[in-house]
């Protein structure tokens, strides 16, 4: 039989029975089961540490058998990965937010990284691995020279890259976890086209987003998660996914007014006044700004839009201390007064802080715990005579815990343990926590609910 326009077939692939995984001092998943029907696009939504991500590290190995407790069926089969490359073998890729893929290297060498193409098992045959790789991106339609080096793709151009290195290897289950959150309009769309075909020719997707309005435009199924529990699964084709619908069983209530009425109006005063400004970057042999001109009044919100490689991130590092170390001229005034800012630390003083898009990499250490991580960029703020005052850090972490509402069992929690949502409030408690006049957010909401 089939089910809707999607044509899956009503037969379970995938079935996760009673699924539990605890992490120090949190469950993140509490008896979920889940099931995926052969050949649909299956959405999976929740608010940030709902357990998402969670559930899919389960079933791709990232978290091996024996650290949960419950059943994974695959095929109708008990399958006990004890690794990534285990679950692999079994026939679930899964794409992360963040790419895995190694920017010097070329498109080719990265689609058959760790699966190669050889002659008799020991020398490389790159002709045939060009050949296949060539073939693979032209099943997920993206035209580039298989011998150009990802560093040189953009970001929608490399999410496809990792796509093709996933269905080379006769991938069932294609999980992709936020796969649009760095894509702009346009790479989103095609994104979701590739989705669709690739339902077409009998791949299984899984895609976890928080962005309501692509799940319910592509998928068969949706199930929704809340505080690491199943709360129900819905079907597109019977009329039963609406986004107020999927709001209601995400949140457990009804939301009338996403995007509250704002009645605060900014002062006349201008705290960050920038004209003229250029920015040159000697690596890529280019200018990247060219006569901007823009200033920020007190208690104002000032929005800047772009499409990718637009210049606003860009923008953002070259007013912060310009850690990237572009060629810069024009002029830049803080509160009136004309600064020349030579290094982060110096536009901190001056009260400038920036947010940065890459959480993981640059806006946090993972491996601290978080009243570490948010008193990181002010600690002289809690020494004394050069040593942290342990009592006032865990006072200051413990107001940001609670006025963000940073959902972690304890303060000591390490920041790698929580969910995308809750280290992004981490990182924006530590440049709160600076206290700055003109505090710069480079796309915030990436990979939040």
């Amino acid at each position: 039989q089939l089910l809707g326009t999607g044509g899956a077939k009503s037969t379970p692939i995938l079935e996760m029975r009673n699924i539990t995984k605890e992490f120090p001092g949190v469950k993140a998943l509490d008896e979920v089961s889940f099931r995926v029907t052969e050949g649909e696009i299956h959405g999976l939504v929740g608010e940030n540490g709902a357990g998402k991500s969670t559930l899919m590290k389960v079933l791709s190995g990232v978290h091996p058998y024996g650290t949960y407790t419950g059943d994974i069926l695959l095929q109708g089969e008990l399958q006990e990965s004890r690794n990534i490359s285990a679950s692999e073998e079994a026939g679930i890729a899964i794409i992360y937010q963040e790419l895995a893929l190694i920017t010097e290297l070329t498109v080719y060498e990265n689609i058959f990284l760790g699966h190669e193409i050889t002659h008799n098992g020991f020398s490389m045959d790159w002709n045939e691995t060009i050949k296949r790789a060539d073939e693979m991106l032209k099943r997920v339609r993206l035209d580039v020279n298989p011998e150009t080096k990802i560093k040189d793709l953009s970001v929608g151009k490399q999410q496809l890259v990792e796509i093709a290195k996933a269905l080379h290897r006769d991938v069932k289950i294609l999980i992709l976890d936020e796969p649009t959150a760095a894509l702009n309009e346009d790479d989103s769309a095609n994104l979701l086209n590739l989705l669709r075909e690739q339902r077409e020719l009998g791949v299984t997707c899984i895609l976890i987003s928080h962005k309501l309005r692509e799940v319910i435009e592509v998928a068969d199924t949706v199930t929704i998660l809340r505080d690491g529990q199943t709360v129900c699964t819905l079907d597109a084709h019977q009329g039963e996914v609406s986004r107020d619908v999927l709001i209601k069983h995400m949140v457990g209530r009804e939301i009338t007014n996403i995007y509250p009425e704002r009645e605060h109006r900014p002062s006349d005063e201008i705290v960050l006044e920038v004209s003229n400004w250029n920015a040159y970057s000697p690596q890529l042999g280019r200018d990247l700004l060219m006569d901007i001109n823009l200033n920020v009044r007190k208690g104002e919100v000032l929005g800047l839009a772009g499409l990718m490689g637009a210049g606003r991130t860009e923008l953002a590092l070259s007013l912060f201390g310009n850690p990237e170390g572009y060629r810069t001229s024009g002029e830049m005034r803080i509160k009136g007064q004309v600064v020349d800012f030579g290094h982060p630390h110096e536009a901190l003083k001056a009260g400038v802080a920036y947010l940065t898009e890459d959480r993981k990499d640059k806006g946090l250490i993972l491996i601290q715990d978080v009243k570490q991580n948010i008193t990181l960029a002010n600690l002289q703020q809690i020494a004394q005579r050069g040593v942290v005052d342990n009592n006032a850090e865990i006072k200051v972490a413990n107001e940001y815990k609670k006025s963000l509402n940073i959902k972690t069992p304890s303060i000591e929690q390490q920041v790698i343990n929580l969910s995308g949502g809750n280290q992004q409030k981490v990182c924006l408690g530590k440049w709160l926590f600076v206290r700055p006049d003109v505090l710069i957010l480079d796309e915030p909401t990436r990979g939040i609910d």
